[in-house]
């Protein structure tokens, strides 16, 4: 539970620092030496780039990734990047930890060619697929076992990890905890229910509506349900109105958080020696979605820029997502390849029923209806 995924918000001092960095052409001219004369920075696969050796000398050269937005608590962050970094000796420079997918955007807009500019990005997916011009494309060498709903046929991005909207609760502060949007709308829970953030500008939160509406006869197609769903709870007294944190969490502050499943178990399992952290995945509001990889076209170190990516998208990768309790976008591939951690898989939240994956079509006009009327009902 963070801030990680707000939406619209300031840069501050990250983007301060960043400015006062020196300009660079982007990067190329050290990949290019050290890649035999290969721009990396043009690179649509590593083949294309010489090989995958040639991309790991190349990315040595360079010696440093810049990513944006990576909280080391969320999906495993941490121990993603460290691993990374130890694998293949490359710093990883990381930015604005608690930033948004609009902060990246922000980023990779305002300082074009800098050297401090993010190499690659993580985004919710509607920046990611009302972005592309900003991307390089790119295919991994696992390219094959993704699937083709879940990435752009160009490799301008890839879903990369998701989950499930879930209800995490604590038990010992809450005598039964609810398991689906109906229970939530009980006086039982008064001045207890918190979203992960502004639905207008977090994603999780934005979720969190999209989950209410399929569960209250709403559709992919009409979220309107889900708004009129919370203003309910808010004029009720139950919607909480503060931003869940791992603190809030600890002190009892948030007693029920509405996050992705990956997020809320993971906080379970921070707090256990405490209280106990409940989290049901809802099945009248079955919701889920992926995050999404890119690659800044003007990424400053190209080479390990598409270095990242490999990583990511190996098995070896995939399974430090599933560590993390994210269900990674390759799961399926490697369960039936045997190359799954299948102590990791069986520790997944069960979940009852067929998820809900939107269009971007739809996205969009669910975001318009959120944008338009969340203030006005929920104030």
């Amino acid at each position: 539970m963070t801030a990680r995924r707000v939406l619209v918000a300031a840069i501050g001092a990250a983007l301060a620092l960043s400015a006062a960095g020196c300009v660079s052409s982007g990067g190329s001219t050290s990949t290019d030496a050290a890649g035999g004369g290969t721009g990396w920075a043009t690179a649509a696969s590593a083949q294309a780039g010489g090989g995958f050796d040639a991309l790991v000398a190349a990315a040595k050269a360079e010696g440093q990734l810049n990513v944006i937005a990576l909280p080391p608590d969320w999906a495993n962050y941490g121990a993603i990047i460290k691993t990374f970094g130890d694998k293949y000796g490359i710093k990883v420079n990381s930015a604005n930890p608690e930033g948004s997918s609009q902060d990246e955007i922000n980023a990779v807009q305002q300082l074009g060619t800098q050297d401090r500019a993010p190499d690659v990005l993580d985004l919710g997916q509607s920046f990611a697929t009302g972005n592309t011009p900003l991307f390089a494309p790119y295919q991994v060498q696992t390219w094959d076992s993704i699937p083709a709903g879940n990435k752009d046929a160009g490799g301008a991005w890839v879903n990369d990890y998701g989950g499930f909207m879930s209800i995490g609760c604590n038990a010992k502060l809450v005598p039964v905890c609810p398991t689906t949007f109906a229970d939530l709308a009980k006086p039982d829970y008064a001045g207890k229910v918190a979203l992960n953030g502004d639905p207008t500008q977090a994603a999780a939160a934005f979720a969190g509506v999209w989950a209410a509406a399929l569960a209250n006869g709403g559709s992919l197609d009409d979220i309107s349900p889900g708004v009129a769903y919370w203003s309910k709870l808010a004029k009720g007294g139950n919607l909480l109105k503060v931003d869940p944190t791992p603190a809030t969490v600890e002190s009892g502050q948030t007693p029920i958080v509405l996050d992705w499943d990956y997020l809320n178990v993971a906080q379970a399992e921070k707090v256990k020696a405490s209280f106990e952290w409940k989290v049901a995945v809802p099945s009248d509001g079955l919701f889920a979605q992926y995050y999404t990889q890119a690659i800044n076209k003007n990424a400053p170190h190209p080479a390990a820029a598409r270095l990242w990516q490999e990583f990511l998208y190996s098995d070896e990768g995939q399974n430090l997502w599933l560590a993390g309790k994210a269900r990674p976008v390759r799961l399926q591939a490697m369960t039936d390849a045997g190359t799954v951690d299948k102590d990791l898989a069986a520790a997944l939240p069960p979940v009852s029923g067929e998820p809900k994956f939107p269009t971007q079509a739809q996205t969009d006009a669910a975001q318009k209806i959120v944008a338009e009327g969340w203030s006005g009902a929920t104030s």
